[in-house]
């Protein structure tokens, strides 16, 4: 494993790190708000797989820090209580997503971010570990062993609660001392998201 991994969009103008990487867990998910982001941003080539998957690696949020362009940081959700969807204004490149609520520490960083010019997902990371909402997926993903998924589940419940408790949650790059988000999310129109969701 590594000791830290890049965060770059694909211009090169948005930059940061994640520490500790062997804390990531690798994850794809097939749920239709995932594509519909996807379809909202381009959609980046690669950013969804075969089956409509987009591949994520879920980090403790204060494992991340940004080192360039955080001026080119931009925040947008499918709808007024949804999940945050963080990408760069500057090449559209999607960077992650957060809970709307600070106190909930989960940070699942988007793969497309992670693959430029570090070392591979696999040396930083380790392999996938989970598939979820593998019912909105395009023909059959296949499954995730029964036991790391079940482990990767846990630890992840786990350094959400720990953070809670121990008030690390506020240690987030994504939303400033009093909680609230960095950049003031867009949400999209009822008609643009329906849009979105009919090409998925």
């Amino acid at each position: 494993m590594t000791t830290s991994h890049p965060l770059r969009c694909r211009c090169g103008k948005f930059q940061g790190a994640i520490a500790h990487p062997e804390r990531g867990i690798r994850a794809i998910c097939y749920c239709r708000d995932c594509r519909a982001y996807a379809h909202f941003l381009g959609p980046p080539e690669g950013m969804l797989d075969a089956h409509g998957g987009t591949e994520v690696v879920v980090v403790p949020p204060r494992e991340v820090s940004f080192v360039a362009g955080v001026e080119h940081l931009a925040c947008m959700s499918l709808s007024p209580r949804g999940t945050l969807r963080w990408f760069t204004s500057c090449c559209r490149t999607p960077v992650g997503n957060t809970p709307r609520d600070v106190r909930l520490a989960h940070l699942g960083l988007v793969h497309d971010c992670l693959e430029r010019g570090g070392p591979t997902l696999d040396a930083s990371f380790g392999p996938v570990k989970m598939k979820v909402n593998r019912k909105s997926a395009h023909g059959d993903p296949g499954g995730t062993p029964a036991v790391p998924f079940a482990l990767a589940g846990a630890r992840y419940m786990a350094s959400m609660a720990w953070s809670r408790i121990g008030g690390t949650y506020r240690e987030n790059p994504f939303f400033g001392a009093q909680g609230a988000a960095i950049v003031a999310p867009h949400v999209i129109a009822k008609a643009e998201r329906e849009a979105l969701m009919a090409r998925v």
